[in-house]
């Protein structure tokens, strides 16, 4: 007859240390991220180049809901503008500026020049270009083609960084519509830029989208808070008047 063999600690799963009132409150922690991800959209639905955050519910080790976010970078609408130092990337490819905390992806093309004719996002930050900072000539007319090339009156002065980073790759959001490059950014080549001057990305959140999930999730929470509640009553009934002798 084959012996059988004992089960040790590393055969049986741990028991999952969760009960109502903890699982309860996990809940609510994660409806409130949920909320304040949402609110942030909302609130950026007028920004230009703003890309939404997508929040979703993961199961922790200990069984306990959490919740993660990742960027949905799916291309805004794009505004016609006329301003020859408005800028659109169609496709997966960011802007680079230069900001006191290093370089930053945008997609936010509304440049303007400084005092110095430098050419510089809605913060003052420099655009950069394959050679740095860009400076603009006194006069002249600026053109700006698919692939980035400046050229003011039909001269090539420089042409602008265009990156992007491998799909899947979650960016970190900074500042509204700044984003923290990533180590695996790749510069795009020339061929595959769709850069469109005197345009306008707008933001990708759609308000009404993002009310109706608010809704939602404020319905879950004062569902979760109602069984918070439920589940405290129960355990002080259990502890004043079970607990009573007869």
């Amino acid at each position: 007859m084959a012996s059988s063999c004992p089960l040790t600690d590393y055969d049986m799963p741990g028991p999952v240390q969760t009960n109502g009132l903890s699982s309860a409150a996990a809940a609510l922690q994660m409806l409130e991220r949920r909320q304040a991800v949402l609110a942030n959209n909302l609130a950026n639905a007028s920004t230009r180049g703003f890309k939404a955050e997508m929040a979703f519910s993961r199961l922790m080790d200990n069984a306990l809901a959490a919740t993660d976010t990742a960027v949905d970078l799916t291309a805004g609408t794009l505004t016609q503008t006329h301003n020859p130092f408005d800028l659109a990337v169609e496709g997966d490819g960011f802007f680079v500026v230069n900001t006191p905390g290093g370089e930053r992806f945008v997609r936010n093309g509304s440049f303007r020049l400084s005092p110095e004719r430098q050419l510089v996002d809605s913060r003052g930050n420099p655009v950069l270009g394959e050679d740095g900072p860009i400076t603009i000539p006194p006069s002249g007319v600026v053109e700006i083609d698919a692939a980035g090339q400046i050229a003011v009156n039909g001269k090539p002065l420089t042409r602008l960084r265009l990156e992007r980073v491998p799909s899947g790759t979650d960016l970190q959001h900074e500042g509204g519509s700044l984003f923290v490059p990533e180590a695996s950014r790749q510069a795009i080549p020339p061929a595959e830029r769709r850069v469109q001057q005197g345009f306008l990305e707008e933001s990708n959140v759609n308000p009404m989208a993002a009310m109706t999930d608010m809704l939602s999730v404020l319905h879950r929470y004062q569902a979760a808070q109602k069984t918070l509640s439920t589940i405290d009553a129960v355990r002080g009934i259990a502890v004043t008047d079970l607990a009573k002798p007869v």
